[in-house]
C-alpha cells in the first residue's frame, strides 16, 4: 500500500520533493482533476506543514471541494500524487485514510440521527477496537472494557468541543450549531494528525463564528493536529488562517500570509470581478 516517494529531480527554484513530502504532514504534488472534457483542478501542489492552520478558499466553482475530495480518497487525481506523513497514499481507501489519521467533517452534516451524540462519536472508533464479533456478542470483560473506554472517551470529546451535556441527546434533536461541534467530537475520535474542515462556520450565528478562532486554535494545540479549512467567511478565514491557498476556475492563483492573500489583486479580481477589482483600486 506504501509506495516509495519518487526522487525525479525538481525544478531549481524549489526544494527536491522528498524534503517537502518529508517536512510536511501533508503533501499534495502536481494535482489535476478531469471529469470527461472538464479540467476541474489544474497543476495544483499544496502542502500542510505539522500543527499549522491553513485555509482553501475561492469563489463559488474554484474547485475548492472537488481537491478537498481527492485529498480524502472521495476522487482519484487524474495526474499528481499524495503523501500523507511521507507515505504515498494516492490509491488509499478513504477508510483507510481516516485510520490512519486523516479525518474530515462535511459540508453538509452528515450524523446518525436516531443515534445519541455519545453514539455518534463511538461509532468513529470502530477501526481501533479490537474486540471481534464473537466477543461482542458474549460480552467478554476484555469487550466491556474497551465498551467503557470507548464511551469515557466519547464523553471527554464531547466536553472539549462544548456540548458534553447533551451526550444523550439523539444527533436530531441537537441545534444546528451543536451538531456542526458533534461533527469535529467525532472527527478527533479517530485521533487525526490532520482534521479537515469543510463549511465549518455554515449556519452559524454570529455569535458562534465569533468563538470558532479559539476553538480551532484550542484543537491544534491541545489534539496535536494540523486543520485545513474550506470557508466562505473571509472574515473568519482572516482571523484564523497561518497560511491561504487561493484557487480560481481549478488553478492556484495565490498563496501566503493572510495579509498578503487580502492584498493579493488576483485574489481581488476573482473574489470582486474585473469591474469590481478596479472599483476597488480607484477607491484606494
Amino acid at each position: 500500500m506504501i509506495e516509495a516517494p519518487s526522487t525525479a529531480s525538481p525544478a531549481a527554484s524549489e526544494p527536491p520533493i522528498d524534503e517537502l513530502i518529508a517536512s510536511n504532514w501533508l503533501y499534495a504534488s502536481h494535482i489535476t482533476i478531469r471529469f470527461g472534457g472538464l479540467v476541474a483542478v489544474s497543476d495544483v501542489t499544496f502542502s500542510i506543514p505539522p500543527k499549522s492552520i491553513v485555509s482553501l478558499i475561492g469563489p463559488n466553482g474554484a474547485g475548492k471541494t472537488t481537491f478537498f475530495n481527492v485529498i480524502t480518497g472521495l476522487y482519484a487525481p487524474s495526474e499528481g500524487r499524495i503523501f500523507f506523513r511521507g507515505a504515498d497514499i494516492t490509491a488509499v481507501k478513504p477508510h483507510l485514510r481516516a485510520a490512519g489519521g486523516l479525518a474530515r467533517t462535511f459540508q453538509n452534516i452528515r450524523l446518525f440521527n436516531l443515534m445519541t451524540a455519545e453514539e455518534n462519536v463511538m461509532v468513529a472508533m470502530h477501526s481501533k477496537l479490537k474486540s471481534g464479533m464473537i466477543s461482542t456478542v458474549i460480552r467478554t470483560p476484555r469487550q466491556r472494557r474497551e465498551e467503557r473506554e470507548a464511551r469515557d472517551l466519547a464523553h471527554d470529546l464531547l466536553r472539549f468541543v462544548g456540548i458534553g451535556k447533551v451526550a444523550g441527546e439523539t444527533a436530531r434533536n441537537l441545534s444546528y450549531g451543536d451538531q456542526r461541534r458533534l461533527e469535529v467530537a467525532r472527527a478527533l475520535a479517530l485521533a487525526p494528525k490532520v482534521l479537515l474542515l469543510d463549511e465549518p462556520t455554515a449556519g452559524m450565528n454570529p455569535q458562534e463564528s465569533a468563538v470558532f478562532n479559539d476553538f480551532v486554535h484550542r484543537v491544534r494545540d491541545e489534539k496535536d493536529v494540523a486543520i485545513l479549512l474550506i470557508e466562505h467567511d473571509m472574515s473568519v478565514v482572516m482571523r484564523v488562517s497561518e497560511r491561504i491557498t487561493v484557487l480560481d476556475r481549478g488553478e492556484m492563483i495565490a498563496e501566503g500570509s493572510p495579509d498578503e492573500v487580502r492584498n493579493n489583486p488576483r485574489v481581488i479580481e476573482a473574489y470582486l470581478g474585473t469591474s469590481g477589482a478596479e472599483q476597488s483600486r480607484d477607491k484606494s
